[in-house]
């Protein structure tokens, strides 16, 4: 218990120091990253399912919220369990009760542990009270409609409805970000503690990046004189990862303008077109970032991904702010042991 309440301690303390450095000095990039960032992040109409046996209210169902959302239609929940299989999480999902083979509230709790943060309404006659009750109480169902509804009462309940699972997602990835980022910090606080083995330390740090983000492959390299030596550390996902950064612009640029560099769409970026390690290698993202002590850069950080890859800001800021953290164990690290040039 001591040493864990004593890494967290450290780990507080090292993000506050970091957002201070932060407060202190304006990341500029952000605002050019961010714009490159925005183009694979447009908003999506939220994707609906509606569940009905009548073919008729299935086809009013889907005429009613195609203009404002994504709806995925199933005439029963066999059917509507199979595109969720296929499709994924959904926003809401509005299923009649009366259905042959399986109720609607019998469909809606097979989804919840799947899909908890989906909203659930039903569509019912007043004689499933019973039914109802049980499956609200269970946390199953936001809301119940009765048959026949009133076109205007639904979508103001669906929209309702998707604004409490955006709040729901929001929330649950808020937490998931905090775990993340207290998860990395903290793995960086124990490599910072034992700089015994210097390829060790390079390689658990590629490490912890790289899940932290899931990346196909990591790369830490250390800078000397603005010019890369051979000391590395990685991780990738396979057996080996082919370290060509030596010839990448975008590190190159890192390096001289001791800035992050981003593609997020590799094969749509003009400045990387013709360059063959990207296509050789399947890469299609890439994220590179200087590693700085003191004004000077000793090392880079090469995030690799095989598909596009848009980072949230919140991200782009928590790579930064562990990036400071590395260069004060890369600082100590070379005034403790002086790394050699070749």
């Amino acid at each position: 218990m001591d040493t864990y309440h004593g890494h967290c301690i450290e780990c507080n303390a090292i993000v506050n120091a970091c957002q201070n450095y932060l407060m202190d000095n304006p990341v500029s990039e952000f605002d050019k990253v961010r714009r490159q960032l925005m183009t694979l992040d447009k908003p999506k109409k939220q994707k609906i399912l509606v569940v009905d046996d009548e073919p008729d209210n299935l086809d009013l169902l889907y005429r009613t919220f195609r203009r404002d959302f994504n709806v995925l239609k199933a005439d029963s929940g066999i059917n509507a369990l199979k595109i969720l299989a296929s499709e994924g999480e959904v926003a809401v999902i509005i299923s009649d009760q009366r259905m042959p083979e399986m109720k609607g509230t019998e469909f809606l709790s097979k989804t919840v542990p799947q899909f908890p943060n989906t909203v659930r309404i039903i569509l019912t006659g007043f004689t499933d009270i019973e039914d109802l009750v049980e499956a609200i109480n269970a946390g199953q169902v936001y809301k119940y409609i009765t048959k026949p509804w009133d076109p205007g009462e639904l979508k103001a309940v669906v929209q309702r409805a998707a604004e409490t699972y955006d709040l729901l997602k929001q929330r649950t990835e808020e937490l998931c970000r905090a775990n993340a980022q207290m998860a990395l910090l903290s793995v960086l606080v124990e490599v910072a503690q034992d700089t015994s083995n210097l390829e060790t330390t390079l390689n658990s740090i590629a490490r912890a990046f790289g899940e932290s983000f899931a990346v196909d492959g990591a790369i830490l390299q250390l800078v000397d004189n603005n010019r890369l030596i051979e000391t590395q550390g990685c991780y990738s996902h396979t057996d080996s990862l082919e370290n060509w950064l030596a010839r990448d612009p975008l590190t190159s640029e890192a390096i001289a303008t001791k800035e992050m560099q981003v593609s997020v769409n590799v094969p749509q970026d003009d400045k990387l077109a013709g360059i063959s390690h990207y296509s050789d290698t399947g890469v299609e993202a890439h994220l590179i970032i200087p590693i700085t002590s003191a004004g000077k850069v000793l090392a880079v950080l090469s995030l690799q991904w095989q598909k596009p890859r848009a980072l949230r800001e919140d991200e782009l800021k928590l790579i930064h702010l562990s990036a400071q953290l590395v260069g004060l164990v890369l600082s100590a690290i070379r005034y403790q042991q002086p790394v050699h040039t070749s």
